[in-house]
């Protein structure tokens, strides 16, 4: 089973978007009973990320997985990037190429972009499948803590100097570094042996392109998107939350009420994972995925 689960990423091609070459790759056939399914990476990663989940889904789904514009082979413009133009990005590609609403699975920013097609663009949206998704809640806290104003002062200069665009790039040239990504993937999956140098390598590999240093400026400089409460609230179609439950980035302790708070009807399973549950512990997800979508 591993090794079926460990085979190369499949080949893909182009579609044009907005005059930028975005990549994608599709697997499976079509069903006329089930959903197409459409799998959207988090940051830094592609649709390389999902290739253990694609090899076994498409025996039963017509699977998709596409590049949001900034990242892996999808083109890399000085654009503002924000959750408003991934999620319109993967609508039109839902409209225009797939041709009938897909359920969209989507890990961290993936996820998140993918909630923001599912609550502001639902004619594509079959259903919504969350692998412990980014984004803010309102605060709502009415105890908030005491702000340290050192901390206070060092986060907003940390902050104004990597909107410069020459200390991002100097920040962007330290975190590319294969000795780095390995570092930081060691930090958030649980199960080091799915560290490999192959994940570095895919990971590595668009960080060369021209064009993504600026990418990741401007996540300095873009203005936070919608609030996952107030997605949740405009939501109407079928979630499911899996959640790496040992993710350092994610608490699905403190996170997962507030799922639940806000779309109640939602059906959750925690995972021994960390970060990206779908690259780590890849049977499990599979398996939850298919037995949902097929009930």
């Amino acid at each position: 089973m591993q090794a079926s689960l460990t085979t190369a990423p499949l080949p893909g091609t182009y579609w044009q978007w907005r005059g930028q070459a975005i990549y994608y790759v599709r697997a499976g056939e079509r069903h006329p009973q089930r959903p197409p399914m459409l799998l959207i990476h988090g940051f830094g990663a592609s649709t390389d990320h999902w290739r253990k989940n694609i090899a076994e889904l498409q025996e039963d789904f017509e699977v998709w997985a596409i590049d949001i514009l900034g990242f892996g082979r999808s083109a890399k413009p000085a654009w503002e990037y924000s959750g408003d133009l991934w999620r319109d990005q993967l609508h039109d590609f839902i409209t225009e190429v797939i041709g009938q609403p897909a359920v969209l699975v989507g890990n961290s920013l993936g996820g998140y972009s993918a909630l923001c097609v599912a609550a502001q663009r639902p004619s594509s949206a079959a259903g919504l499948v969350l692998l412990n998704c980014a984004g803010p809640f309102t605060d709502t806290d009415t105890h908030p803590q005491p702000v340290n104003p050192f901390k206070k002062i060092v986060g907003e200069v940390a902050k104004s100097t990597f909107t410069q665009s020459w200390a991002s790039f100097l920040l962007f040239q330290y975190v590319r570094r294969r000795s780095v990504i390995r570092s930081v993937l060691q930090k958030v999956y649980v199960d080091q042996t799915a560290v490999t140098e192959q994940l570095i390598e895919e990971i590595y590999r668009p960080s060369c392109d021209p064009g993504a240093p600026a990418v990741f400026a401007s996540v300095f400089k873009t203005p936070q998107g919608e609030k996952l409460d107030v997605l949740l609230e405009q939501l109407t179609c079928p979630l499911l939350m899996l959640w790496g439950a040992l993710d350092p980035w994610m608490n699905a302790k403190t996170r997962a009420p507030k799922f639940r708070q806000h779309y109640p009807q939602l059906t959750e399973h925690y995972l021994e994972a960390g970060h990206c549950p779908h690259d780590e512990v890849p049977e499990q997800v599979n398996t939850l995925i298919r037995s949902w979508l097929l009930s």
